[in-house]
């Protein structure tokens, strides 16, 4: 079996890449603007746990570019 991905999830992988960049942006830009401070430490859980998200995703298609 084959470990290379077929085309149709290449395009999911770069459309989920796109979203948590989007959801990235919008949290860390949030973080700045809010008050509460439990709100605060939601925000800063999500912009490290999608960075880490990001690079996994950024990982995979590098992968699938050697192969």
């Amino acid at each position: 079996m084959s470990d290379q991905l077929a085309l149709h999830e290449r395009l999911e992988l770069h459309e989920i890449l796109t979203f948590k960049n989007l959801c990235l942006t919008k949290s860390a830009t949030m973080h700045g603007l809010v008050g509460c401070d439990q709100l605060k430490s939601i925000l800063e859980t999500d912009v490290s746990e999608g960075k880490m998200h990001v690079e996994q995703l950024n990982q995979l298609l590098k992968q699938e570019r050697r192969n």
